[in-house]
């Protein structure tokens, strides 16, 4: 299993230079990966080209960049040179966002989420493969585009996929999965068992299950865990979350998070990987002195180790 950070889930206040320094940061510890979420801040897909300019190993995802604000050729090219950039070690991580967002703030229909995201792929996927995009949908028609990106491959695309029907997309269209707001036993019994099963019905390889963590080492949990709770509150607000911690059994965000001393960490990461998780993605909470640093460290130790 793999392991990485996350940029921008905690909302921590970050400066451009702050945030190509955390991922420097990471790539010399030893981490695998670091995923940017986007939000309303910096556009993770050209920070990431930024970063893959100022890193050399580290690999990069955005988890998520939302899909209705952006023209599926368009999000194609921009990712596309973002893997260009970087050396081909960027992964696109797309998903719907929320009702609250798209419809509330942004003025689409959220009528019809399941279709988008249908539509959208079967657009974008051709694009990344290197082939030509052609479809006739309700949402988008597009005739015989084709991308001409120098130095960039055939660029992987995992979907935040929480319900069946967005799980069933993922596993016969793209490449995997990113969760957040997931517990381990919502996880196993429907994150990977449903993509697994329509990765598989459909011929597809086994595919990427990014695994998104509230994560900190530390040996005062309870007190973590209610600052965790105060800075994740919007998360068990947002409907789609709060259905996967319903399913999970708890109350909220805080109760998900891993935190605890190393052995429970590890034993918890140790667990994920078990169920089928192939990439951990920790945001680490910076809710103590020193947190950020140990947490970093201990993850370096688990990948290094």
């Amino acid at each position: 299993m793999k392991i990485g950070i996350m940029i921008g889930a905690d909302g921590a206040n970050s400066t451009l230079d702050d945030v190509v320094g955390i991922a420097q940061r990471a790539e010399a510890a030893g981490i695998d990966s670091v995923w940017m979420a986007n939000i309303f801040s910096f556009d993770a897909i050209s920070t990431l080209a930024i970063i893959g300019r100022e890193t050399s190993r580290i690999a990069l995802g955005t988890a998520v960049t939302p899909t209705y604000p952006r023209h599926p050729t368009a999000i194609a090219q921009q990712a596309l040179t973002t893997a260009a950039a970087s050396g081909n070690r960027f992964t696109l991580g797309i998903g719907l966002s929320h009702q609250i967002v798209i419809e509330n703030m942004l003025g689409f229909s959220y009528q019809k989420p399941a279709r988008h995201m249908r539509e959208y792929l079967s657009v974008l996927m051709p694009l990344v493969r290197g082939e030509s995009a052609d479809f006739q949908g309700d949402e988008y028609r597009v005739n015989g585009v084709a991308l001409d990106i120098p130095g960039a491959e055939r660029m992987p695309v995992v979907v935040a996929a929480l319900g069946p029907v967005m799980l069933r997309l993922a596993g016969e269209l793209a490449d995997g999965t990113n969760t957040w707001m997931v517990g381990p036993k919502t996880m196993e019994s429907h994150i990977i068992k449903r993509l697994r099963d329509a990765a598989g019905s459909a011929g597809r390889e086994e595919p990427r299950v990014v695994g998104g963590f509230p994560v900190i080492l530390t040996n005062k949990p309870d007190a973590a865990r209610e600052k965790i709770a105060e800075g994740l509150t919007i998360y068990g607000q947002l409907p789609s979350y709060r259905a996967m911690l319903d399913r999970e059994g708890v109350a909220g965000p805080a109760d998900i998070a891993i935190a605890g001393d190393e052995n429970l960490l590890r034993g918890e990461i140790q667990r994920l990987q078990d169920i089928g998780v192939t990439d951990f993605n920790a945001a680490i909470m910076d809710v103590e002195e020193g947190a950020y640093a140990r947490t970093l460290e201990f993850l370096a130790s688990i990948r290094n180790g």
